[in-house]
């Protein structure tokens, strides 16, 4: 007998890929998920990576082979929302196993540093490791994330 498929939860965020890492996008509505997402895409590509959006304000996350896998609802793949622009078409993949959560915040900033070991529960019992992203002049988004991930860009 084999198992059941795995039942997928509707989680808010947004997901992608950089290189093989899937990432989760994550925070209250309105705080720059997919801007930012869409961004690291961007420079990792002019960097000659691959990146590809799996979906943007609704992402299907369940557990396969004991990893957290995103993929996105059939009426939004391929789609993205730019707040303030519209609905744009992304190069999509299908589905991906999720690495790390990122939360994009924006200044003032409560802390000077992040909590260690910060975690974001993603379905009941499953957890990715968060990292806080900050948004600040004079700097990028992936390069601030490449910074903090340098593992991201295979360096």
């Amino acid at each position: 007998m084999t198992a059941p498929a795995p039942v997928p939860v509707n989680v808010h965020g947004t997901a992608i890929v950089i290189g093989t890492t899937g990432l989760l996008f994550t925070g209250p509505s309105g705080a720059g998920k997919s801007m930012v997402a869409l961004h690291c895409m961007t420079e990792a590509r002019s960097r000659g990576l691959f990146s590809a959006l799996v979906s943007d304000d609704q992402v299907m996350v369940s557990i396969e082979g004991g990893r957290v896998v995103a993929r996105a609802p059939a009426s939004i793949a391929g789609l993205a929302e730019l707040r303030g622009a519209g609905i744009v078409s992304v190069e999509t993949i299908e589905a991906a196993v999720l690495h790390r959560a990122i939360r994009p915040i924006a200044p003032p900033f409560a802390e000077r540093l992040a909590p260690e070991g910060e975690t974001v529960e993603v379905l009941p019992g499953h957890l990715l490791p968060l990292t806080r992203l900050p948004l600040a002049g004079g700097c990028t988004a992936f390069s601030l994330l490449a910074a903090i991930h340098p593992e991201i860009t295979g360096t």
